[in-house]
């Protein structure tokens, strides 16, 4: 049995996903200053905004990672807190432990009590059963990535929680983490996605969400945002006018 064929996941126990006004302060500076959003319904929404505009802050507050300063954020209706162990988030920088490519899947497994036999499997899913018995470090920036998403999802996931995970990457790594990424979007796993590429983003997502100055600036389907985005801080952006 691979991977692929394992019981799909079932986001939907988790959603919605509601925030509302949702801020967090450093000294006097708000962050995240009264966001409020809603997502419900499978898919990979994708977080664009420039720098400071509060993505990666956003997404490690729906991980729980981060308590905000006023306003809640939940996952069907319990604390964003309380459900990680249904959660994975990949950073744009992955931290590996100093052991081989296997024994970096097999410490997720033992630890979380899952199956152990289902290590190769999921490096073969990730291209990476060639690589088993190397050392983590000597990965490429690609391949590393690459691991760090076979240990996000050996735990199934419900949401899969991204932040900019190809960025620096080469066009091939680039497509391959993102047929990794629609293959767990076509299991049933929600993706929460922030990346600056709008390629990628036209690529993969099914709904946009851009943040300006801390809050939702607007939030639409894909192709209605692409086609004819709203607000002028979007249309600045996609043409190149704010600095990401």
């Amino acid at each position: 049995m691979t991977y692929l064929d394992t019981e799909p996941a079932v986001g939907s126990r988790l959603l919605p996903f509601v925030a509302e006004g949702l801020t967090l302060r450093f000294g006097y500076h708000a962050v995240l200053d009264g966001l409020d959003l809603r997502l419900e319904g499978p898919g990979c929404t994708i977080l664009m905004g420039p720098n400071g505009a509060g993505k990666s802050l956003l997404l490690k507050v729906m991980h729980g990672l981060i308590q905000p300063s006023a306003g809640h954020a939940t996952w069907a209706g319990h604390p964003a807190s309380g459900v990680t162990r249904f959660q994975s988030l990949v950073f744009q920088a992955p931290t590996l432990l100093r052991r081989s490519v296997a024994a970096n899947i097999d410490f997720v497994l033992k630890t979380r009590g899952l199956d152990r036999a289902r290590g190769p499997d999921l490096l073969d899913h990730v291209g990476l059963a060639h690589k088993a018995d190397q050392p983590a470090r000597l990965l490429s920036g690609g391949e590393a990535q690459r691991l760090a998403l076979a240990r996000a999802l050996a735990i199934d996931p419900e949401v899969l929680l991204l932040d900019e995970p190809t960025a620096s990457l080469d066009p091939a790594s680039v497509l391959a983490i993102e047929r990794i990424v629609s293959d767990a979007r076509d299991r049933g796993v929600r993706i929460v996605f922030v990346t600056h590429d709008v390629g990628q983003a036209r690529r993969m997502a099914d709904d946009v969400v851009f943040l300006f100055r801390g809050r939702v600036e607007e939030h639409r389907p894909a192709a209605d945002f692409f086609r004819a985005p709203a607000s002028q801080a979007a249309r600045d952006y996609l043409d190149g006018n704010i600095v990401v």
